[in-house]
């Protein structure tokens, strides 16, 4: 698609499309500038040769007829010019018909009749594409038409491997006529390069052997054997003999070739001697939970029923928290990529490389809480990335329409070509210039070579130059113009109107020949801004991810697809190849739908206050899920199968039992839907019928042309072209791009075609009554999408994988500070809350299809861990309440009790220490960790919670305002800032009320002797346990500790206040037994 540099901007509902160009003052080109003369036949654009010039079928007049229409007039017509009716004279390239003259010089005998096919996969999508295009303006063609009779009467050549046997006679030949596709309205009835008949017939001679015409024989599968037999021997003398009798076999490429052959991957199990031990503990600790509860249960104290009962239920509640945790860690695994077998089967030498396209999205709104700066360095880390350049495609969606976003990326369009043959000439790692640059690199003792110093420094001051530049937009991008932003051409920018603009697309990279200061090519870059109007709903991120999937597809239609934030850039050059170990593997790839790299971050403190790292889930919990159907989508740094993301199922040969409802397990279905079975019974039949003449053609297909996939040709055959617009839209173009799943472009869409059609996908109504975000694409109704669609995508038979190659693939900044991090947490919560109210919760949803019971006790934990909010604010008030009454959870303990409480609390601390040796965690981020679950369960957890439910059962949306108390310079000086926010509350109230009772608990035994001292200590113990869990907490609401924050100091008087007063009514310095009356004897009359 070529745009001539220049931004597109236009609304499909509007029918409003506009080319800004950048270079003359003010001047705005229709879209007839691109797309060339017009056929005055069809309609249809005036193809370009091979040379580039447009293709002219008149040498008199030169009346403009595009190729297609010239070969029917020819073929069909009476063979002259519409206009001047001068004879049509055979252009090179075109079929030969009877009257043409001999003509000198080399003939192309292939294409004078029409020999070759074209790949099955480009026939259907191209059929339906031309359909769509030129429907209406020409002959309706059935496959009745062009019968047997009809094409052995017609003159077809007899070849015999291209060439036609003159020693065999026409009467004697076996034809074999292609299948035909399903009817359609069409311009040209007969076959040209375009059409949907891929091949003409082909003459057979019967008596010679079927091997001389490329189908199999006897003989041939002999050799065949005897030549795998062969190599088999060369590859045992190669393992287990060395290279001593490799000279006998004169083949030196024979190790590389069995390397070539080999799995691009292998699974590395975690030792028996470290698993085993593990799962032991797990049974025993199981098994000890129920001795603790049947404990429990039995001996209720009964001077405080309230707080017993309390505690139990709490208890149970960590308890079933912990088994939905725990059983999905049950086989956990690691995978080891081989990129030099990867280099070996895909990228021979002397030949253009095999590896698939890869589009990569970028996603970013505001552009002043999304420093553009760190969005310039996540798209330069993509362009420089260790990958064919042809082959990568970087797309950045502005969904702010942020004209500051834009004129960044002009900016860093111009860096990269400088950048880009600096990174690849020297193999730097990490190729983003900020992080790459922050490294020391001592020139001395690394003894580093000249050349590369000198052209350092040059990169180096070109990138602090580039950085001035971009603070310079920022600068400038904070006071917005009355009349609104200008371009530099003096015209409009369109997206003045954040919430009504319409939709934008430039291509900075990767066209008109734009090249680094080295000559190469770069990869496309391609800025896309969607569609807004009023009244429409857009859906956030996942609206925004769609639009980018739709726009590819039109734009480039790689096969695979990775999506990374705005501020995570790719610190593994080599991480797309990674992932193309797994995905182009020949043996598994087909069914993984995407490959799931750790997040990693940079900037964080070195004692990482609150957990940011979150090392736990991403070294433990995420390859335990590895080893059941993969990992979740956590929202970046993943590379998906674009096919998957089409809401297809995953390749079976065994189908899974047929769903009765999309939604509800197998019991349900059988309630609701017992009565409706008679009627469905009827329907049933009609269905079976009509899949019965569908698939007439598609058994036709299978028989004679052996490359046809089955999966394939059920998808293109049995969906008609409405099911395919409602699944996915009325874009022709975009539903001819889904049927490639090996990718590529439609042959038959023109340059302006795809510009409308680029513009049209990306409009605000395209996904009205479609199935975008229910079963396609990224799914609706939750802010974390992420679980939404990976959920989606595991129920429908796909399998994830887990990569965590040694150098990290990707790095990204985390919120260090703690209300921006309670924020993070308290949206991922607020998603979780909203898919267990959704018809997509797991505990209901996707029953009798591709997900494992594990997998599904996984994703059950990711949507429920918010309830644990309640329980776990209980159970951490239950000590101050117990400091304060004199009253325990617990009643006087047995050595029976006391030997089940040191069991469990073993079993705890010895699954925590084989889960770190396993998953290579340190007790520091184990530790951090387990804090920050109590300080998040007590406020962000809580908070989601009722938000949710507010949003789901009311209806309404509430937001919790930050704001900054204080700043400071200085390393992780955002570490220490402190902003009040409405989360703070929860957290801090249990803080304060747990020392309180501390104090009060302390100053009650004093006060009371030697005796009280020995019940104080459990009920010390578990207020301290909460304090121990709440210090980080308490930490970053102190700042730097030169002063407390005043909204803390009258925070604590007032509870200090209220607890004193109720300690007080309580009065525990009075006796705590009843006075007990006795009778004195004495008689007072």
């Amino acid at each position: 698609m070529d745009t001539k540099g220049r931004l597109i901007a236009g609304s499909h509902n509007r029918n409003e499309f506009v080319l800004i160009n950048a270079d003359d003052t003010a001047r705005v080109n229709a879209v007839t500038e691109l797309s060339g003369q017009i056929c005055q036949i069809c309609g249809d654009e005036v193809e370009v040769t091979i040379n580039g010039d447009p293709f002219v079928a008149c040498n008199e007049c030169a009346f403009p007829v595009c190729k297609p229409c010239y070969e029917y007039e020819r073929r069909e017509g009476n063979q002259v010019c519409p206009q001047c009716k001068t004879r049509y004279n055979r252009i090179k390239g075109c079929p030969r018909v009877e009257g043409d003259e001999e003509e000198d010089g080399v003939d192309d005998l292939e294409n004078e009749f029409d020999i070759g096919s074209h790949p099955h996969h480009h026939h259907i999508a191209e059929t339906m594409l031309s359909s769509r295009l030129n429907g209406g303006l020409g002959i309706s063609t059935t496959p009745s038409e062009f019968d047997a009779a009809s094409v052995a009467g017609s003159e077809i050549p007899l070849l015999t491997y291209g060439q036609e046997d003159v020693g065999i006679s026409a009467d004697k030949h076996a034809l074999i006529i292609p299948p035909f596709m399903p009817r359609g309205k069409r311009v040209h009835p007969m076959p040209f390069p375009d059409s949907s008949v891929p091949v003409q017939a082909r003459a057979m001679d019967p008596k010679k052997d079927l091997a001389v015409y490329g189908y199999g024989s006897v003989a041939w599968k002999e050799r065949m054997e005897d030549w795998k037999k062969k190599q088999c021997e060369k590859l045992q003398v190669v393992k287990h003999e060395g290279c001593k009798d490799l000279d006998e076999f004169d083949d030196p490429e024979l190790p590389k070739m069995d390397e070539g052959r080999q799995p691009l991957w292998r699974k590395l199990p975690i030792s028996s001697s470290r698993i085993n031990p593990y799962r032991i503990i797990i049974v025993l600790r199981i098994a000890i939970l129920c001795l603790f509860f049947h404990y429990r249960i039995l001996h209720p104290v009964n001077d405080a029923y309230a707080l017993w009962l309390t505690s139990v239920i709490c208890e149970i509640w960590f308890a079933a928290s912990w088994i939905l945790d725990q059983f999905p860690k049950w086989c956990p695994i690691e995978r080891e990529t081989y990129l030099d077998r990867l280099s070996l089967r895909y990228e021979k030498e002397g030949k253009p490389s095999e590896l698939a396209c890869v589009d990569v999205f970028v996603s970013t709104v505001d552009p002043m809480k999304e420093p553009p700066l760190i969005t310039a360095n996540t798209v330069l880390s993509i362009l420089a990335v260790d990958y064919p350049v042809e082959k990568v495609a970087c797309y950045v969606s502005d969904d702010g329409a942020a004209m500051l976003t834009f004129e960044a990326l002009s900016e860093t369009s111009e860096f990269a070509r400088k950048w880009v043959p600096f990174c690849k000439k020297f193999s730097i790692e990490p190729r983003a210039p900020e992080w790459y640059f922050a490294q020391k690199v001592d020139y001395l003792k690394d003894k580093v070579d000249a050349a590369f110093i000198r052209e350092r420094r040059a990169i180096k001051r070109e990138y602090e130059e580039f950085k001035v530049r971009i603070n310079a937009l920022v600068a400038t991008a904070q006071k917005v113009p009355e009349d609104g932003w200008t371009m530099q051409d003096g015209t409009l920018w369109p997206g003045n109107n954040v919430r009504d603009h319409p939709g934008m697309i430039q291509v900075f990279l990767g066209q008109n020949g734009v090249r680094d200061i080295e000559g190469n090519e770069l990869p496309r870059l391609v800025y896309v801004s969607r569609e807004k109007r009023p009244g429409y709903e857009h859906h956030k991120k996942a609206g925004a991810m769609n639009a980018l999937v739709r726009v590819s597809a039109i734009i480039s239609n790689a096969p695979y697809l990775l999506n990374v934030d705005c501020d995570h850039y790719i610190n593994n050059s080599k991480a797309l190849r990674e992932a193309m170990c797994f995905m182009m593997d020949p043996t598994s790839g087909k069914k993984i739908c995407y490959v799931q790299f750790p997040q990693r971050f940079d900037g964080i403190d070195r004692h990482d206050r609150y957990s940011n790292r979150n090392v736990v889930f991403f070294d433990i919990n995420m390859k335990g899920l590895d080893g059941i159907q993969g990992p979740i989508y956590v929202g970046t740094g993943c590379v998906f199968r674009r096919h998957a993301l089409y809401g297809y199922d995953a390749p079976s040969s065994k189908k899974p039992p047929r769903r009765t409802c999309n939604c509800w397990p197998k019991w349900c279905c059988c309630l609701c839907c017992g009565s409706q079975k008679k009627k469905n019974k009827g329907k049933s039949s009609m269905k079976m019928l009509k899949n019965k003449d569908d698939t007439k053609h598609m058994h036709t297909l299978e028989n004679i042309e052996e490359g046809i996939e089955g999966v394939e040709s059920e998808k293109s055959l049995l969906m008609s072209q409405l099911k395919f617009e409602k699944k996915f839209g009325q874009s022709a173009v975009f539903i001819a791009a889904t049927l490639m799943e090996d990718g590529g472009l439609p042959k038959a869409a023109s340059s302006a075609t795809l510009l409308k059609e680029a513009i049209h996908v990306i409009s605000c109504g395209y996904e009205d009554k479609t199935e975008w975000g229910k079963e396609v694409g990224w799914i609706y109704g939750s802010v974390t999408e992420d679980i939404l669609t990976g959920f989606k995508m595991h129920c429908h038979g796909w399998r994830s994988v887990y990569c965590m190659p040694k150098r990290p693939a990707f790095k990204g900044s985390a919120p260090i500070n703690l209300s921006d991090r309670l924020h993070q947490v308290l949206r991922w919560a607020l998603g979780s809350v909203e898919i267990l109210f959704s018809r997509h919760c797991p505990l209901w949803y996707g029953y009798g299809c591709g997900l494992k019971w594990l997998e599904r006790f996984s994703y059950i934990n990711s949507v429920v861990y918010p309830l644990t909010s309640i329980p776990l604010i209980a159970y951490c008030t239950l000590p101050a309440v117990c400091l304060l009454t004199g009253k325990f959870i617990v009643p006087e303990i047995s050595n029976y009790a006391s030997i089940i409480f040191m069991a469990l609390f073993i079993s705890i601390a010895a699954t925590s220490i084989l889960e770190m040796q396993w998953g290579g965690v340190g007790i520091h981020d184990w530790w951090r960790n387990e804090q920050f679950w109590v300080i998040g369960g007590a406020s962000s957890h809580l908070f989601a919670l009722f938000q949710g439910l507010l949003k789901v059962l009311a209806g309404v949306n509430t937001n919790f305002t930050v704001t900054s108390k204080a700043a400071d310079d200085g390393e992780f000086a955002e570490l220490y800032i402190f902003k009040w926010t409405s989360l703070l509350i929860p957290p801090l109230t249990l803080l304060i009320i747990n020392i309180i009772g501390v104090i009060v608990g302390v100053s009650d035994a004093i006060n009371n002797g030697y005796d009280s001292w020995g019940p104080l200590f459990g009920k010390l113990f578990f207020a301290l346990w909460v304090i121990v869990h709440l210090y980080p907490f308490l930490k970053g609401v102190m700042g730097k500790q030169e002063g407390v924050p005043t909204i803390i100091l009258v925070w604590a008087i007032l509870l200090a206040s209220i607890l004193t007063l109720l300690w007080v009514r309580i009065n525990p310095f009075l006796a705590k037994n009843d006075i007990v009356l006795e009778l004195c004897g004495l008689k007072c009359d």
